[in-house]
């Protein structure tokens, strides 16, 4: 099934809309969008668009989650089942107005990718040597968590240069850091030093020492006590630019 059809027949059942009435607003046949959510016909990019905004897609969905972002980062089939459950009117007691108008009025919260991958997708924020922001990276959460971790808590450092080169790291490539506190042996980690944040690779020496490796032209290394040494993260993931 096609996720730009998932994300089509996501929004037509939140609005509780026939696939007649959605034709009708768009210019298109039932038929061709019933082969669309259905996964037959393959739907370009912008004609998806064009149905969404049909049924109410707001430039500021667009602003926070692209249609290419989800098609490449999320399963949205798996997720068709929950979100369909999730709109669905309760059958026990009738709801109250303000219920009625938070699922039937489309502008009241967002498109209905939005609403859901809240909890799926987070914009995990990129930052350089001096802790400054200069972009993100959308990741997938799986069971509340970024790589073992709460995802407010992750970010992406730029390695600010070639100390880790022989690591394979080199300047500009992007880490994922995650919360540590104490030395991990054998990972590359981020700490804080009086000159600033620096990614090193560790070695426990002892249960009170541990070593700090650099490899750029050539292999460097120096012995600091624990209490000498403040951990940020531990990096747990590389991206590089290949180009």
């Amino acid at each position: 099934m096609s996720r730009l059809g998932d994300l089509i027949r996501l929004e037509r059942t939140r609005q509780g809309l026939t696939h007649k009435q959605v034709a009708r607003k768009c210019g298109v046949s039932d038929k061709y969008l019933m082969e669309v959510e259905a996964g037959p016909r393959i739907i370009a990019d912008d004609q998806a668009r064009r149905i969404l905004k049909s049924m109410g897609m707001t430039e500021h969905s667009e602003a926070d989650f692209t249609l290419d972002d989800i098609a490449a980062t999320v399963d949205l089939q798996s997720a068709v089942p929950q979100l369909t459950r999730a709109v669905e009117p309760k059958k026990a007691a009738k709801p109250d107005k303000a219920e009625v108008v938070a699922v039937s009025d489309p502008g009241v919260a967002g498109s209905i990718w939005l609403d859901a991958l809240s909890g799926v997708l987070k914009h995990v924020p990129v930052y350089n040597a001096v802790m400054k922001e200069v972009g993100h990276r959308l990741l997938p959460i799986t069971n509340g968590k970024i790589e073992g971790a709460s995802p407010d808590k992750v970010f992406y450092f730029m390695a600010p240069d070639n100390a880790l080169r022989g690591f394979r790291v080199q300047r500009g490539d992007l880490v994922l850091v995650v919360p540590a506190q104490a030395a991990v042996d054998g990972a590359i980690m981020l700490l804080q030093t009086p000159q600033g944040r620096v990614l090193r690779k560790i070695k426990r020496v002892n249960d009170y020492q541990a070593m700090l490796q650099k490899y750029d032209e050539a292999f460097e290394s120096e012995i600091k006590n624990f209490n000498e040494l403040t951990f940020v993260g531990r990096c747990v993931r590389l991206e590089a630019d290949l180009t």
